[in-house]
């Protein structure tokens, strides 16, 4: 049985996994970066003490830091149960162990919880979801879609990754979204087709290699930006 899970869950990455993930560089880290399906990953928390410029979008933010939080012990154990029955299906080298990743996930998780308050009460915390986003065209620079888009690729069919990924283009100038694996460690069914699709609309959309992979096979993050104005 390969990993699989119900419902999107909250799982906090780290700010130094966002910046392999991504492959953001010094240059990208300081342009106005949106996070759209965050959840309770550190790299808002991280990138705001070291001064960068970033606001999280998430469903999960209507609720207070208590529910999230509880949330998170909901699901803590299913997730790791499901990686411990799943362990072929990742790679264990950046993160040595599922003990390992508990520790990391954790010690991600907390740290967002720790500056949620703060970060809500300064607008960085926004509660909001694809494929609708509350902001303005080109409010950003660069939008950030973590372990969500593509991921879930069962549950979220074709037309709502399209209308999405058009989204991320219309509220920043560039869009990364990663992985392109969906749970299984498989491609998703859907990226192919969404590439020819945006490319054939004047999108530029192209898959890229990154230094990270966790997930086998899971080390190609998509990288697209707005079509170029007629």
């Amino acid at each position: 049985m390969s990993f699989s899970l119900k419902n999107v869950v909250p799982w906090g990455r780290s700010f130094d996994e966002y910046v392999t993930m991504f492959a953001l560089s010094d240059e990208d880290l300081a342009k106005k970066i949106v996070g759209c399906g965050d959840g309770p990953a550190s790299f808002n928390c991280v990138l705001t003490k070291r001064g960068g410029s970033v606001v999280s979008v998430d469903p999960i933010y209507q609720f207070t830091a208590d529910d999230i939080a509880h949330r998170i012990a909901e699901t803590y154990d299913t997730v790791m149960e499901q990686t411990r029955q799943n362990r072929h299906e990742f790679v264990w080298q950046r993160i040595a162990s599922v003990e390992e990743l508990g520790r990391i996930r954790t010690s991600a998780m907390n740290d967002f919880l720790a500056d949620y308050l703060a970060g809500t009460v300064d607008g960085r915390y926004i509660n909001g979801a694809l494929p609708t986003l509350p902001f303005a065209d080109d409010a950003f620079d660069l939008a950030l879609c973590s372990h969500f888009l593509f991921l879930y690729s069962e549950h979220l069919d074709l037309t709502f990754h399209l209308l999405s990924l058009r989204e991320l283009c219309r509220v920043a100038r560039e869009a990364r979204v990663f992985p392109i694996m969906e749970l299984g460690s498989v491609r998703s069914r859907h990226v192919d087709a969404a590439v020819s699709i945006l490319a054939s609309e004047g999108y530029e959309v192209r898959v890229e290699r990154v230094a990270y992979e966790f997930q086998k096979g899971g080390n190609e993050m998509l990288r697209l930006r707005q079509p170029t104005p007629a």
